[in-house]
Order: structure tokens, then C-alpha cells, then sequence
């Protein structure tokens, strides 16, 4: 379980597939490239920053995971939450909180959690992914258009208030190269698929910026230059108050990446006809965010944009992220330094393309023909990742998921008496059916459908409070209740109190192995008593006979006839 891919995929590799993967890997270093610098920027980072992390954080990814062909990295749905504890922490604070949820990571793993994952609701996920899109393109507005901002708000609002405001100083030149970068990244795969188009565009504008000596904001203007190195670790300083502080942006962190990586490796799991390992993924995420930041990195996570150009490009094996990772150091030591170069609109026109890729429009409006509780979560996880926080999207998101399946699964529990009442003709073809059996005077049945949790105790509470006059015996039938939890537990028990109070002998039938268990755990089957817990509902009436004085009377003939034909 917890063996990285790249040792089991070993022995079958042959020269063929080598050759395909070095290949591969070298094309997505390239596509890399832009995208490292770009996230580590909106961020609010240095762009070495990206790169570093990048290199260590892509080659530990493919070196210790769980996939054949994931690609680490930073990526876009980081960004936010980043850029947040960056302004508020520092870059300090930013270390700290990646190698908190790097543990985080590592812990899940080892705790073979991955498969939890897949149980974050949709609507949860395409929420947070749609609105982080949203903020993405906000935050890039400024250098597309040049802008003359001093600094621009943090809030939603606010920004859009003071874009309106500014708009007046957009620079002619800036916009230009913003529209010509968001051009040829558009239409360039018309042309050729395997060269990426953001590194056309990359080339194409810094060269026009600096051929024509154009007014527009660089990587050097904004940042100077930066390190084509890879740096020293460093060690964090800590504080408990810091890391107090940063539990639940590290928590957000750890689960943005496990979602994305996962998700990640479903969808190259699809494309290549293989299964990843979860557990071992996520513990190779955790790794890596533990050791990235130790270089200055920042958080990462499998890209799936990158990975399904692995895959595309003919990648099969972890060979292809790690020759990913190389090409990329390789870049870095050789060229980073001409990336100081890079003109600011670029960047924000690749940012914009993976904002739209991002936002993934058809699916958010195909889940708006969802039903209204879908819906709900959809919206309300959306609007407070763009107007809010992030982990107040996600808190939420989930809380209000957990709550509509809870009430959905309540409405699938029901409770009510069943003695005489229930006599149409699907009911007595059922050679189950209680209108195939003669119920005593005295006797009341009353029967749960459905799950017994604390969702559908208020239900079972209500029903016992039908019939006025409390009968001499109630007959409990639970042949339809697969699960118990401990609110129903609790109804039971004052069922059962209320039963002796007044003098009605309370009886279970058909009783399931889990709730039989959880009585006996919770002290309720000696409270009721051992032979008043029953399989069947026959053993449940004659039971009742027996408390009345009545003769026993067994199943129906009818009933046994048709068990005697079985057997035979």
C-alpha cells in the first residue's frame, strides 16, 4: 500500500517507454515553466519562489507517489489562501503553514484516509473551484491593464470598486501585450500542440517589449532580479501563537491539495486505463510540502492541466515527473536569470486562461439544473470563496452538505403504526406483510423504515404519541433498519421506560446484526429483555400471545407452505 509507483512500475519499463517519458517529461518542464512563475507571483511571492518549488516539490511528487503519471507543482487553487497568509504572516508565516499541512498530508496518508476524499460533496468542490477562478481573474485585472494603483484591496468588492476607479490610467501598451499573450495562448494549439502555447507568448512579448522599449511593468521592475539557484534550506522561526494562528489555513492548504491531487490522479487513472494509489499519493504531497518550503518553496499539489499533458504526450511512468522536475532545474540554472525579462501582462494572461480553465462554467451550470439543495451548497460555497474566505467556503459548504443529506436521509426514515392499516394488495402479496398475520387484541405494531439515526428520532418520538391510550402490549418492528446510532438508541431507551411506566411490555422484532449489537453495547437489551428481542415477526406475536395468555398461533400457513415448496 505504501510503496511509491515508481518502484513497482520499474521492472517493466523498457527502452521504448524510457525514451517516451524523457520526452514527455522535458515538454511538460516546458509548459511548467510559465505556470510555476505566474502562481508563485499571485501568490504574493517572489517568481524563484515557483520555480523552487516547482523542481523539489515536482520531483518528490513523482519520486515517492502513488501515480504513474502525476505531475507536481504549485497550482492555481493555492493561490488565495496563499496571497492571504503571505500579507497577514509573512513569508515566514507561509513556511510554516505549507509544512503544518505537509504533516497533515502525511498523516492522512499513513491513516488511509484518501479514500475519504471522494466524499466531499460535488457541489462543494465545483463551489470553491468556480469562485477561486473568479478571484484569480480579479487579482490580474491591475497588470493586464496597467493599471497606476498604489496597492490594490484585498476584499472582493473593494478591488472591483477601485479597478472601476482606475481605469481611466490603463496603459495602451500594457493592454496590448495582454491582449496579444491571451491571443496566441488561445489560438496557438491550431498551430501546433506539442509546443506550449504560454511559452510562445512568453517569448514572443518580453522580445516585443524589449526590441521596442515598451513602458510595461517586468518581473525585474517589480521584483529585481531574481536567483537561478537553487537556495540553502532554511528552518522557520517558531511561535505557538503563530502556529495557533495558521491550524486552519494549514487544515485549507492540506485539503485543497489532497482534493486536487486525487482528483488529479482519478482523471489520469481514466485516461490511461490504471489505478493510483491514494494513500501513498498523499503521503508523497506531504513530503513534499514539508521539504518544498524548507528551500523557499511554497505549497503543492498534482496539476492535473500538466498531468494530462503528460499523458498526452506519451508519459506512463513517474520517470516523466521527475524528468519534469530536471528540465525545469535545468531552465532555471541555465535561462532564470533572462526570466527577470518576462513582462507582468503575460503573466496575467496566463493566469487568465487558467482562471477560465479553472472555473469550469459547463459544469457549474449543469449543476444549477441540480435539485434545489445542490444548488444551495453550489451557490452558497461559490459566493463565500469570492466575497469571503476560503476556508469559511469550504467550513460551510460542507456543514450545509452534511445537513441536507441529513435531512434527506430523514425523510427516507419512517415511523408509524401498522396494525390493520396497512391492506392493500402489494402489502398482502408480501408473505411478510403484518395483514397475513392476526394481530391479538391489545396489541399495537408500529414499524421503522429506514435508518434509525437522530434525523428520524423526532419522527419515532411523534408516532409513539398517536395512539392516546397506551396498548397492553407494542410491538416494535425494525426488519427495515440497517443502522442505529445513538439518538435512536436513546428514543429506544425512553420507549422502553415509558413502557414500564405504564405498564406495556415492549417488544422488538426483526432486529438486524448491527442495531442487536449497539443494544447490547448501550445496556438497552437487558433493559427490554432477551426474549423480547426477536428475528421475526411470527416469534414477536406469539411472544405477545404468550405475555396474554394466548395459545401460540406460528407463521401462516400460507407463509410455510411457500417456504416447504422452496426447499423442495
Amino acid at each position: 500500500m505504501f510503496k511509491p509507483k515508481l518502484f513497482t512500475v520499474l521492472p517493466e519499463l523498457n527502452k521504448d517507454q524510457l525514451v517516451r517519458d524523457i520526452i514527455s517529461g522535458i515538454l511538460v518542464g516546458i509548459v511548467a515553466l510559465p505556470l510555476a512563475i505566474a502562481f508563485a507571483i499571485a501568490s504574493g511571492v517572489s517568481p524563484d519562489k515557483g520555480l523552487v518549488s516547482a523542481v523539489i516539490g515536482g520531483f518528490l511528487i513523482s519520486f515517492l507517489g502513488g501515480s504513474r503519471v502525476q505531475i507536481g507543482g504549485p497550482t492555481g487553487a493555492f493561490i488565495v489562501i496563499l496571497y492571504g497568509i503571505v500579507q497577514q504572516y509573512g513569508v515566514n508565516g507561509l513556511m510554516i503553514a505549507t509544512i503544518m499541512a505537509g504533516v497533515i498530508l502525511v498523516v492522512m496518508g499513513f491513516s488511509q484516509l484518501g479514500s475519504l476524499i471522494k466524499f466531499i460533496p460535488y457541489p462543494v468542490i465545483v463551489g470553491f473551484t468556480s469562485g477561486i477562478a473568479v478571484i484569480i481573474f480579479s487579482s490580474e485585472v491591475k497588470d493586464f491593464l496597467g493599471l497606476s494603483m498604489a496597492k490594490v484591496p484585498a476584499d472582493f468588492i473593494d478591488k472591483w470598486a477601485a479597478y472601476i476607479k482606475a481605469f481611466p490610467t490603463t496603459s495602451p501598451e500594457t493592454l496590448i501585450i495582454g491582449v496579444v499573450a491571451l491571443l496566441i495562448i488561445i489560438f496557438w494549439p491550431k498551430v501546433s500542440r506539442k509546443i506550449p502555447g504560454p511559452l510562445i507568448a512568453l517569448i514572443v512579448t518580453t522580445l516585443a517589449v524589449q526590441m521596442l522599449h515598451l513602458p510595461v511593468d517586468t518581473i525585474e521592475s517589480r521584483f529585481g532580479d531574481i536567483s537561478a539557484s537553487i537556495p540553502s534550506p532554511t528552518f522557520p522561526s517558531l511561535d505557538m501563537a503563530t502556529i495557533r494562528h495558521l491550524i486552519m489555513p494549514a487544515t485549507t492548504i492540506a485539503m485543497l491539495g489532497a482534493i486536487e491531487a486525487l482528483l488529479s490522479a482519478v482523471v489520469a487513472d481514466g485516461m490511461i486505463g490504471a489505478r493510483h494509489k491514494s494513500n501513498m499519493e498523499l503521503v508523497a504531497q506531504g513530503v513534499a510540502n514539508i521539504v518544498s518550503p524548507l528551500f523557499g518553496g511554497i505549497p503543492v499539489t498534482g496539476a492535473i492541466a500538466r498531468t494530462a499533458t503528460n499523458v498526452k504526450n506519451g508519459g506512463r511512468t513517474p520517470i516523466a515527473g521527475i524528468v519534469h522536475a530536471i528540465t525545469l532545474l535545468a531552465i532555471m540554472l541555465v535561462f532564470g536569470s533572462w526570466a527577470r525579462l518576462i513582462p507582468m501582462p503575460t503573466l496575467a494572461a496566463i493566469l487568465i486562461v487558467v482562471a477560465w480553465n479553472m472555473s469550469e462554467h459547463h459544469v457549474f451550470r449543469q449543476l444549477l439544473k441540480s435539485p434545489k439543495s445542490d444548488v444551495a451548497v453550489l451557490l452558497t460555497t461559490f459566493g463565500l470563496t469570492v466575497i469571503f474566505d476560503l476556508t469559511i467556503a469550504i467550513e460551510v459548504g460542507m456543514m450545509l452538505s452534511v445537513i441536507l443529506f441529513m435531512q434527506r436521509m430523514a425523510s427516507l426514515s419512517n415511523v408509524g403504526i401498522v396494525t390493520g392499516e396497512l391492506k392493500d394488495e402489494e402489502d398482502s402479496s408480501d408473505p411478510n406483510a403484518i395483514v397475513t398475520r392476526s394481530i391479538p387484541a391489545g396489541v399495537d405494531v408500529f414499524e421503522v423504515s429506514g435508518p434509525f439515526f437522530f434525523g428520524a428520532a423526532s419522527k419515532f418520538k411523534d408516532a409513539m404519541h398517536v395512539v392516546g391510550k397506551a396498548p397492553e402490549i407494542r410491538i416494535i418492528r425494525m426488519r427495515k433498519v440497517m443502522s442505529i446510532d445513538a439518538t435512536g438508541l436513546n428514543m429506544l431507551k425512553e420507549l422502553a421506560a415509558d413502557c414500564q411506566k405504564t405498564g406495556t411490555k415492549l417488544i422488538l422484532s426483526g432486529v438486524h446484526a448491527q442495531p442487536i449489537f449497539a443494544m447490547q453495547q448501550y445496556g438497552l437489551a437487558e433493559m427490554i429483555g432477551e426474549e423480547n428481542i426477536h428475528g421475526n415477526i411470527d416469534d414477536a406475536l406469539d411472544r405477545a400471545r404468550q405475555i396474554l395468555g394466548l395459545p401460540k398461533q406460528g407463521r401462516p400457513d400460507d407463509f410455510v407452505a411457500s417456504v416447504k415448496r422452496e426447499k423442495k
